[in-house]
């Protein structure tokens, strides 16, 4: 007697058909939501150049994380933003659709100051991003900054801007640090079933 595995499907005499598992994409910088400036390289973790980038998912999931690494100093931001920010205009957080952490220690949105942190970010740290639908929060080598944002509105994708020299790498996954207990890394909506 034949046994039937998920990838396999029986069909009368004819024996076993394969059946393809439909592979789930990995989440990585958008080379089609990005500024005209901007380099991306490292299968989509790194980048470079002028301007800003989405990731290539909405956060969907109730409780998601990812990071930077600060490989190169300069101008650069970190946070969510959604689809209607426009991603050749610097600094972020100076319109409606986009909640940033910027490389001089302010986070912004909608042109508003709304946290100055007291420590210096610096080459080679590691800033993380929690996000659970209520409020995003930002993390400096894996300690809070308690910074929180609240009130983010609609389907937000994270969002990292450069300039003037900065590298920046991505980790939307195989973190530096531990997420925070509950968190996890951003998944594409249909593996979330």
């Amino acid at each position: 007697m034949a046994t039937c595995f998920c990838c396999f499907r029986c069909f009368g005499n004819s024996g076993f058909n394969h059946v393809p598992l439909k592979e789930i994409p990995n989440v990585m910088m958008d080379t089609k939501r990005m500024g005209t400036d901007v380099v991306i390289v490292k299968a989509g973790r790194r980048i470079c150049g002028s301007g800003a980038a989405l990731g290539n998912a909405p956060i969907v999931q109730d409780k998601s994380y990812f990071e930077i690494k600060i490989q190169s100093t300069g101008v650069w931001g970190i946070g969510l933003a959604t689809r209607k920010c426009n991603l050749n205009s610097l600094p972020f957080g100076m319109d409606t659709e986009s909640w940033v952490l910027r490389s001089d220690g302010s986070a912004y949105h909608n042109g508003e100051l709304r946290h100055k942190l007291a420590v210096e970010i610096q080459e080679g740290d590691i800033i993380g991003v929690t996000y659970d639908h209520v409020e995003m929060n930002l993390y400096w080598n894996g300690n809070s900054l308690q910074c929180p944002f609240d009130g983010i509105r609609g389907t937000v994708y994270p969002l990292i801007y450069v300039d003037e020299g900065a590298i920046i790498d991505v980790q939307f996954s195989e973190f530096y640090h531990q997420p925070p207990n509950g968190f996890d890394k951003i998944m594409f909506e249909q593996s979330l079933l």
